[in-house]
């Protein structure tokens, strides 16, 4: 980072700084880590949306819907996300082009995807989230932030009911009710 874009930087964190007890550093790498996890969010909820409006086949209504609910529960973090990084002092996202940069959750823009390969595929973005929380956990415990680190337990086991689910709703074979 140049000096200009530190300056910068600071003189938007001294207008938009909110008063906290955490030191600048953990405001910044716990900031840091909650814009990429905002990112993810955003991507998967994306994708989530994407695979409902375009599921097919015999178990359409239940995929429709179950990808539905969890579509909800995803948009449902990002502003409780967006405003813990604004609460402690720092900032957040702020373009579609900058959740493109950061995102780790890949997409996913092909003109047919096959129901039970969207289901594994979220499955396994499901998983990636889960850890990526989980890094974000490790952050805020480093730094003293319990109170994210709570908000980040409770979407850590949404995100694994959520893999649970897509596991059982894609199982296939012996012990599967198709």
């Amino acid at each position: 980072m140049s000096t200009a874009q530190s300056a910068k930087e600071a003189h938007t964190r001294g207008r938009l700084g909110t008063p906290t007890d955490l030191k600048p550093e953990a405001v910044r790498d716990i900031s840091a880590a909650l814009q990429g996890l905002l990112a993810d969010v955003f991507a998967l909820y994306l994708k989530t949306k994407n695979f409902h409006w375009h599921m097919s086949g015999r178990h359409f209504r239940d995929y429709h819907l179950l990808l539905d609910e969890h579509g909800e529960q995803l948009i449902g973090m990002t502003d409780p996300i967006a405003e813990r990084a604004r609460k402690i002092g720092g900032t957040t996202l702020r373009s579609i082009g900058q959740i493109a940069k950061q995102q780790r959750i890949l997409d996913n823009e092909a003109e047919y995807v096959d129901p039970q390969d969207m289901l594994a595929e979220l499955r396994e973005d499901n998983k990636q989230l889960a850890a990526i929380m989980r890094e974000v956990h490790g952050v805020c415990d480093a730094r003293g932030d319990v109170a994210t680190a709570s908000l980040l337990e409770v979407w850590i086991d949404e995100t694994e009911r959520r893999t649970w689910f897509l596991f059982e709703a894609g199982r296939t074979g012996p012990g599967a009710n198709d």
